[in-house]
């Protein structure tokens, strides 16, 4: 194992997750739904203390991992979460519940992210998380970014695509639209990208001012 291994193996393992997640974690493994992974839940949870986020969309609730890393530091965020299947909303609930989120933090919407976010407030958001179907990836990017606040982020995880991003020779739906969509920002003057090797990479958007 080479050293950056070593490091990217360590760096997975920390820090240690509530046993709210880690449970959510586990019915996510389940389900056969594939949560963030646990360093990138960290990254969450200090990017949502670091932008001060008030507000919060997230596309593809899961059964709850990567809500939970959002709010896991925060006590007045609230949390907008997009999930297409009716059976992992009706799960999230109850984690959230048993975690002791409070509705009052929570808006669950049971639809398709694609006819959902052209319907929030433009500009309302100080975080937005797309973890959904990448081959949808570019046209949710789009919605993201009119609704995200100038100074807000976009956050992208598994950027390459299970390590079929670097790889020339994978020219699947999905993994053609993360190279689009990492390609859009690198030379886009409205966005300052950084991208992390954090779980199967972490693709962290800023929307700048004008």
């Amino acid at each position: 194992m080479s050293k950056l291994e070593r490091n990217w193996q360590y760096a997975e393992q920390y820090p240690a997750e509530t046993g709210a997640i880690v449970r959510a974690r586990r019915l996510s493994l389940e389900l056969g739904i594939e949560p963030v992974s646990r360093s990138v839940g960290a990254q969450l949870s200090a990017l949502a203390v670091l932008s001060r986020a008030a507000t919060v969309c997230e596309v593809g609730t899961g059964v709850g991992v990567s809500g939970l890393s959002l709010l896991r530091h925060t006590a007045e965020t609230t949390l907008t979460s997009i999930e297409i299947e009716a059976e992992h909303l009706r799960e999230a609930r109850g984690v959230f519940a048993d975690a002791g989120i409070p509705a009052s933090r929570l808006r669950l919407i049971e639809g398709d992210a694609r006819h959902v976010m052209p319907r929030l407030n433009l500009g309302a958001y100080d975080l937005v998380l797309l973890d959904a179907d990448h081959s949808l990836l570019l046209e949710l990017f789009e919605h993201a970014l009119a609704i995200v606040r100038p100074g807000g982020c976009i956050v992208v995880p598994g950027a390459f695509a299970h390590g079929r991003v670097p790889d020339p020779a994978a020219r699947d739906e999905a993994t053609v639209a993360c190279r689009d969509l990492l390609a859009v920002v690198a030379d886009s003057p409205a966005i300052a990208p950084a991208l992390s090797p954090a779980g199967d990479g972490l693709l962290t958007l800023v929307r700048l001012d004008g």
